[in-house]
């Protein structure tokens, strides 16, 4: 069965389109990836803006004619943080259904951390118990489990929330950096207390755009290469030298460090500011980095029975 997955993210929209049978792995067909800013100041205003609401708009109807191209059966379209956090969410719902032609759910916290973890896990070879670690643009869920989630919490901390709450200056003064520091790093104390089965697992995997963009960097890849970043195993020490890296740079500077898309630019150190404070709470020696996520848990959570 042919199967469309969309995730609406805080600051990107994606599309996978892929072959799925009541057992093993999907089969990609097609993959598209649109940095949208959905959650542009939603943080401040508790709303979605207009012009981010219009560019989401223009990218279902690209997503619309691909699914009907490929002779989709059946999709399954969300939308997260941004829009769980927004009070006219439904001046956003209403034309977006029309758009993709498709229903489009509003996820929770605990549905966006259940698919994170079957997309992440269900063909890894890597030991369980595993940590899903997922930072995505206004929230970052952190799941446990074997073969299934035992264990799920999500905090408000992503690369678009702290970026525009803390990381105004180009590039961010010490003293940004430093309190969006002390702010995650109390958010990963409370996700220790109510999690903790954290230290028991063997297995870390980072999902999302943060972490699939620092490894990236870290490779010095000059164009996206998927097979060089699923699975690719990203150090503490790497992952530290990279947010050193971006968070001394300017924006003009920074744009030019191959593996970093123009439109993480603004956003990345914010994303690393989270991505390094899991790692040192944690005390996450290597992270394995997955391009199977959310997206890949829409389309396995819709596989014929």
């Amino acid at each position: 069965m042919r199967v469309a997955g969309v995730d609406l993210g805080t600051n990107s929209a994606r599309l996978l389109v892929a072959d799925v049978d009541a057992q093993g792995p999907l089969v990609t067909v097609e993959r598209r990836m649109r940095i949208t800013r959905l959650g542009q100041d939603v943080h401040a205003t508790r709303r979605l803006a207009p012009e981010a609401i219009e560019r989401n708009l223009t990218v279902l109807a690209e997503f619309e004619g691909l699914i009907r191209g490929l002779g989709v059966e059946r999709v399954r379209a969300t939308a997260t943080s941004a829009a769980r956090d927004a009070t006219n969410r439904d001046d956003f719902f209403v034309p977006a259904e029309e758009a993709l032609g498709a229903p489009l759910e509003l996820l929770s916290a605990e549905e966006e951390a259940a698919l994170a973890f079957l997309g992440a896990t269900d063909d890894l070879d890597a030991p369980a118990p595993y940590l899903v670690v997922d930072i995505g643009g206004g929230s970052t869920e952190f799941i446990v489990g074997t073969t299934k989630p035992e264990g799920l919490v999500s905090v408000d901390v992503g690369c678009v929330r702290i970026t525009e709450q803390f990381l105004h200056a180009d590039p961010p003064t010490p003293e940004e950096l430093s309190q969006a520091v002390t702010v995650v790093r109390d958010h990963m104390a409370d996700v220790a207390r109510e999690l903790p089965g954290i230290t028991g697992v063997e297995t870390v995997v980072g999902l999302a755009g943060t972490v699939t963009t620092v490894a990236a960097v870290e490779l010095g890849l000059a164009a996206y290469d998927r097979a060089a970043i699923h699975h690719y195993r990203l150090t503490r020490a790497a992952a530290e030298d990279v947010f050193r890296t971006l968070a001394t740079e300017s924006a003009d500077d920074r744009r030019h460090n191959p593996g970093l898309e123009p439109g993480r630019v603004d956003v990345i150190v914010g994303g690393a500011i989270v991505l390094t404070a899991v790692m040192r709470a944690f005390r996450v020696d290597e992270m394995l980095v997955s391009e199977a996520d959310i997206l890949d848990g829409l389309v396995l959570s819709r596989r014929p029975t």
